[in-house]
């Protein structure tokens, strides 16, 4: 397929298919199906749906036959920079259209505390593997990440965990919503850490960007951007693949290597940044070449491309700003 033809493919929206089959769907308990699970607080009935390393999600029904995501927490057991009392202050904080809803919080018996959500069938992970979008939607779900993501930045607050899995949406038509803060952090919050002494095990195996790799804990919003990078490049890609890979356990070394066989391998004069990173120079890597990006995102538009190529940048202050992506060419149609 010419890039010609793929760019005329996205304008029309016609890159990826529709949903064509209910087996796609997930599933969902029939009206007057919902039998069974357990009590927490004042949530009856609660159904089991995941099980994460720090929080354990349900789903329930309040009163007014509400659906809900209940996520169960033990604070006294997180351990930095796992917060969930953080995580209630800055949802609060950050409530706009794209960022998910924090419906209700409240203590219940053994010290856990519990965040109530709006419960969200779907999450872009889950679309994308399964090919279940036009491209016109990828467009507007990836722009409603980076509304999110714009909106976060102008109040200092850093994610610092965005990947597909914590993009949660209602329907595959949208909208999207930026989820799980667990992890998120605000210069001045009570339990984030100092600005120049940040954690730097934060973010998810192939989203983690080079910076923290080489241990710079005075990273900032940038952190985000190239996570951000990362999703727009799973999206656009025929295939829908991670842009890099970090070996089946998640390895950083691994993940070092793949960045740079995708970019190439940097030096300090292709990657100033790198004089203060106080891991660099540690290890001597191979000299791998980088690929062009029409090879790196096969399948995709040249304007896709040309967005993750301003996103995913080894220099942190030459990522595109949440901001300046929406105003990206990729987004002229939205």
């Amino acid at each position: 397929m010419c890039q010609d033809a793929i760019d005329a493919a996205e304008a029309s929206g016609s890159v990826a298919p529709m949903i064509s089959s209910p087996d796609q769907l997930q599933h969902e308990p029939e009206e007057g199906a919902w039998t069974g699970g357990e009590s927490i607080g004042p949530f009856k009935g609660c159904l089991h749906v995941f099980d994460g390393l720090h929080s354990t999600i349900y789903k329930s029904k309040r009163e007014d036959g509400a659906v809900v995501a209940v996520k169960v927490t033990i604070p006294h057991l997180l351990t930095p920079p796992h917060d969930a009392e953080r995580e209630v202050r800055l949802l609060r904080e950050a409530a706009s259209p794209h960022v998910i809803s924090l419906l209700d919080s409240l203590k219940v018996d053994g010290g856990r505390l519990i965040l109530v959500f709006p419960y969200l069938k779907y999450d872009l992970e889950h679309l994308l593997r399964r090919d279940m979008l036009t491209a016109t939607l990828i467009k507007a779900h990836l722009h409603d990440m980076f509304s999110a993501l714009a909106h976060l930045h102008e109040l200092g607050i850093i994610h610092r965990d965005v990947k597909p899995s914590n993009i949660l949406l209602d329907s595959p038509d949208g909208p999207a919503y930026l989820a799980d803060f667990g992890i998120a952090w605000k210069e001045g919050d009570k339990g984030s850490e100092p600005a120049d002494k940040k954690i730097t095990d934060v973010g998810t195996t192939s989203y983690r960007a080079p910076e923290i790799l080489f241990g710079f804990k005075g990273y900032g919003t940038a952190l985000d951007l190239w996570a951000a990078g990362c999703v727009v490049a799973e999206a656009v890609a025929v295939g829908h693949k991670q842009l890099f890979d970090s070996g089946p356990v998640g390895s950083d070394l691994t993940l070092v290597q793949s960045i740079f066989k995708t970019l190439g391998t940097p030096d300090e004069s292709t990657w100033p940044e790198a004089k203060k990173l106080p891991d660099w120079g540690k290890i001597e890597f191979y000299r791998f070449p980088a690929k062009p990006w029409d090879e790196i995102l096969r399948g995709a538009s040249s304007k896709g491309r040309d967005l993750v190529s301003r996103l995913v940048r080894y220099e942190s202050n030459e990522r595109l700003s949440a901001a300046e992506a929406l105003n990206h060419p990729y987004f002229s149609a939205v």
